[in-house]
């Protein structure tokens, strides 16, 4: 549920905000007063496209904020939310509430924030999904294309998600295998000469054996070869002087047996100063015996074979092949094989793996067309009962002989399963059903989407519904039919009208004014929530703009009656 709405320098309104509660809220107001705005800041909370040309004239940016509250939402949508909220880095404010905001720049770049941290315009729509839903006449516009009536169908009944989510992975299995065994039988003499070509680079590279970091480590080998005489006597002359000469035995005393002597006589002295000193002495003389040691293995391991050099040599020319071939070194080359080994793999066009992958192409086929036949029985039970539903609410919307018809036909198997669905109206029994894009006025199909919205959505709880103008082009009787169900819709749900008429506005539970100011250099807009008598003289000026009338109080007065018994039998 949206708790409260901020917006600035949007269109015509420079500052606005509202508290919005429970139930049925309404906007009314004159034409370009900013109604349209506060449905279009709603929109960017939504995160739709950001449009630079409806930032107020002569401000750097437009600001839309809006605090949602979740706990009204089943247990599985708020748990969505809350994912979605967290995995972007955000949290809950310490109210509990979850803010979303978004900025336009009058150079057309959007910034997004939800729970107080940066995000894409992207994750905000995905937020909204389960908070939020807009119906404007683009929306009734939408709901003619055939995806959207599916979509709309699939809705209606609470088993069709899983069955969909079933078949789509059976379908998903059965086209990537078929996909395969097209490949491999359309292009089975590419696929012929890409298996040589894979097996002979394959063979050229396991011919020599190459060993993962080998071309590092024969450059270090090598160059350790080829500086052999100088590597030996500089760690030589190093070991002589630490441990000295073993094959001359003269006066020259080395450096081991200096400190030896030297930490013989420290440690045996009575001072403690000059024991610690000792005992240091004694760490440099452990230390200095490792590196002898190190000193001697490194050149007990120097190479004495002068073959090895032009063995290393032809070794890394070797190696040097692969790497201008297949990757920039040997670990790259390894990986290369093993990549190219996998895929040798996956192209056996044997006729054996023909045939074996023929057999699981039709298996899989089999699983497939079981779970859309499944899908789609259960989608032919739910368009007869929803043709019915909504017949029923059309007759309640002032078409009373209207009969709605969701008409479902087969089709090749794709994403969505072997249904396609298309809306028909029929103007009476007899007549013939005719698709809704070209039967259907603009009042007709904002009646249709308004019933199909009531009966959706009566399965849901705590989101924002809000419908801006659906009630275009109607009028009369069927203006309370459509402000009846409104209130009935808002019951369980949070429902925001943006709508011109009176008999609609009369069955909200707060009324929210759009009034327009328009100055010698400007025009600017203002929201204000109506009560008592203002209420009833925003009514009356609808009514054909009878608020200074008498008359026309006392038929808003009425109608308000009228609507406020009608909204205490629904919450019964």
């Amino acid at each position: 549920m949206l708790a409260e709405i901020s917006i600035e320098n949007l269109g015509v309104i420079p500052a606005v905000s509202a508290e919005l509660h429970p139930g049925f809220t309404v906007l009314t107001g004159e034409t370009g007063a900013g109604k349209t705005m506060v449905v279009s800041g709603l929109r960017l909370l939504g995160g739709t496209r950001a449009d630079a040309s409806k930032v107020r004239t002569g401000a750097n940016h437009a600001v839309v904020e809006g605090r949602f509250l979740i706990e009204q939402l089943p247990d599985e949508a708020q748990q969505t939310v809350i994912n979605i909220v967290e995995s972007a880095g955000g949290m809950a404010d310490e109210q509990g509430e979850l803010i979303a905001s978004r900025v336009v720049n009058a150079s057309g770049r959007s910034k997004a924030h939800l729970g107080g941290r940066s995000v894409p315009a992207a994750t905000l729509q995905e937020f909204s999904v389960e908070l939020l839903t807009i119906h404007g006449q683009n929306d009734q516009l939408r709901l003619l294309a055939p995806d959207r009536q599916l979509a709309a169908l699939d809705r209606s009944n609470s088993e069709i998600p899983g069955l969909l989510e079933t078949y789509q992975k059976h379908y998903r299995k059965w086209r990537v295998l078929s996909k395969d065994l097209f490949e491999r039988t359309s292009r089975r003499r590419e696929l012929a000469q890409e298996i040589d070509r894979l097996q002979f680079a394959i063979d050229e590279i396991n011919e020599l054996q190459p060993v993962a970091g080998e071309d590092t480590d024969l450059i270090a080998s090598i160059r350790r070869l080829q500086d052999v005489d100088t590597l030996r006597e500089q760690a030589t002359i190093a070991l002589t002087a630490i441990d000295g000469d073993v094959e001359f035995s003269g006066d020259e005393i080395s450096a081991s047996d200096q400190l030896g002597r030297a930490q013989a006589s420290l440690v045996s002295s009575e001072d403690s100063s000059l024991r610690e000193l000792g005992e240091r002495l004694a760490e440099l003389t452990s230390a200095l015996s490792d590196i002898s040691a190190e000193l001697g293995h490194f050149l007990s391991d120097l190479p004495t074979d002068a073959g090895e050099l032009e063995f290393m040599l032809q070794r890394q020319q070797q190696l040097k092949q692969l790497t201008r071939k297949y990757a920039p070194d040997i670990d790259g080359v390894l990986q290369w094989r093993d990549k190219a080994q996998r895929k040798l793999e996956s192209i056996d066009v044997s006729g054996e793996a023909l045939e074996q992958l023929q057999a699981e192409v039709a298996a899989s086929e089999k699983k497939m067309l079981a779970a859309a036949k499944k899908l789609s029985n259960t989608r032919k039970k739910a368009a007869k009962e929803l043709s019915s539903l909504v017949t029923d609410e059309l007759h309640g919307l002032a078409m009373p002989k209207t009969k709605f018809i969701a008409e479902l036909r087969t089709i090749e198997p794709s994403n969505a399963g072997i249904d396609e669905v298309e809306f028909l109206l029929a103007a009476h029994s007899e007549a013939e059903p005719r698709p809704i894009a070209v039967s259907a006025s603009g009042g007709e199909l904002s009646r249709v989407m308004l019933a199909l919205e009531v009966i959706l959505s009566s399965g849901s709880t705590g989101t924002t519904l809000v419908f801006d103008e659906v009630d275009a082009g109607v009028g009369g009787r069927a203006a309370i039919e459509i402000g009846r169900r409104l209130a009935r819709l808002s019951v369980h749900n949070q429902v925001i009208v943006v709508t011109h008429l009176p008999q609609v506005a009369a069955f909200a539970d707060a009324h929210l004014h759009v009034a327009k100011n328009v100055g010698d250099a400007s025009v600017t807009s203002g929201l204000a929530k109506l009560e008592g008598d203002e209420r009833v003289n925003e009514l009356a000026r609808m009514l054909a703009g009878m608020d200074d009338t008498d008359s026309g109080r006392a038929h808003a007065a009425e109608l308000l009656e009228m609507a406020e018994s009608e909204r205490k039998r629904f919450s019964v």
